[in-house]
């Protein structure tokens, strides 16, 4: 109580006020500022990994228990699930039932590929953030507090000290300011000694953060190379694709005029829809004779009856009759092999 007195006449300018010195007061914005980011940070990780609040929670709360949560399907390892499930339902003979298959398979990676993000992330980042906040900052945070009720004892010793007229009472005042100001100066002590640590809370944090990059990293090829495994499997079979489409009454696909579709669709990555190419080369088959190709993308052949290519170089190609739909006949020099179409752009 007497120190918020003493706090309220500090306010209303009436008692001394002991200042902190400049250095001691950059620490201390510098610490406040870390924790607010810190904490910013954190959340947003947490919302980014697990973005379903309730899986979140149980999360934290068993990690907090040292529990294991009770493993559930994440959402690409349940789209994975029901597309394996149709795909079995369909008949596993069939195209769009096979495809299905393929892509549940690929799904199911990409959801176990997600559970090792969200738990090295959790060990190598999150934690060591929560630890500052948790542990380091509340440490500060205490210490800090007691310095503010030093500084107040010290403030009010002063200003009784300053009120007192009689000799024994300045006598007593001095020494009371003595003892106030030399505990005060040793809790400041203490108080920067903790804030000094936050120079290397950032430097352990920028490790944590490059550990953080590593492992985005790795998701991200680990999907992509999963996602280029999936194309390809599928890429060998859009013959079957097309018969498919031509059974069924709006047939969209056959329409397209391919050369033009293919050019702009293809110049981003291979993700076109490999039915779209074939219907493309549809008028390469019914031409005899052979066309200029630019190559997209690298391609390494499987084996000796391929022709391996690289992006940009342009080669010939032409159909041989009986051949599968979805590979031409692709010459280079006196080299020669089959060719995916869906790595070729058709040049006039």
């Amino acid at each position: 109580h007497c120190l918020n007195l003493e706090f309220t006449e500090e306010k209303l300018g009436q008692a001394e006020k002991t200042e902190l010195d400049a250095h001691l007061e950059n620490l201390l914005s510098k610490a406040e500022c870390t924790k607010l980011w810190t904490e910013k940070i954190m959340k947003q990780t947490e919302v980014l990994l697990q973005p379903n609040p309730n899986a979140r929670i149980e999360e934290f709360v068993y990690e907090k228990l040292d529990r294991k949560a009770p493993s559930r399907l994440n959402n690409p390892e349940l789209l994975g699930q029901y597309m394996i499930d149709a795909g079995n339902e369909f008949g596993p003979g069939t195209a769009y039932g096979n495809a299905l298959i393929k892509c549940g398979e690929t799904q199911k990676r990409i959801g176990t590929a997600d559970r090792e993000l969200i738990q090295t992330s959790a060990i190598n980042f999150l934690t060591p953030l929560r630890n500052f906040i948790e542990g380091d900052y509340k440490t500060i945070s205490k210490e800090r507090k007691l310095l503010q009720n030093k500084r107040l004892d010290l403030d009010a010793a002063k200003t009784r000290l300053k009120k007192a007229k009689v000799a024994e009472a300045r006598a007593a005042s001095e020494q009371e300011v003595r003892i106030t100001q030399s505990e005060f100066d040793r809790q400041a002590e203490i108080t920067r000694l903790l804030l000094e640590g936050i120079s290397s809370t950032h430097a352990h944090h920028l490790r944590c953060l490059n550990d953080f990059v590593e492992a985005q990293m790795t998701y991200y090829a680990q999907c992509y190379q999963y996602m280029l495994d999936l194309q390809k499997q599928l890429g060998s079979f859009p013959s079957t694709f097309l018969s498919n489409n031509n059974q069924s009454s709006s047939a969209p696909v056959q329409n397209v005029s391919a050369p033009s579709v293919l050019a702009s669709a293809s110049a981003s990555l291979p993700s076109v829809s490999n039915s779209i190419v074939t219907s493309g080369f549809s008028e390469l088959k019914s031409l005899s004779g052979s066309r200029k190709a630019r190559v997209l993308y690298d391609y390494d052949a499987a084996n000796s009856s391929e022709l391996s290519l690289l992006a940009d170089e342009v080669i010939t190609v032409y159909s041989i009759p009986g051949m599968d739909s979805d590979w031409l006949m692709g010459e280079r020099g006196n080299q020669k092999g089959k060719v995916p179409i869906t790595y070729l752009e058709l040049l006039n």
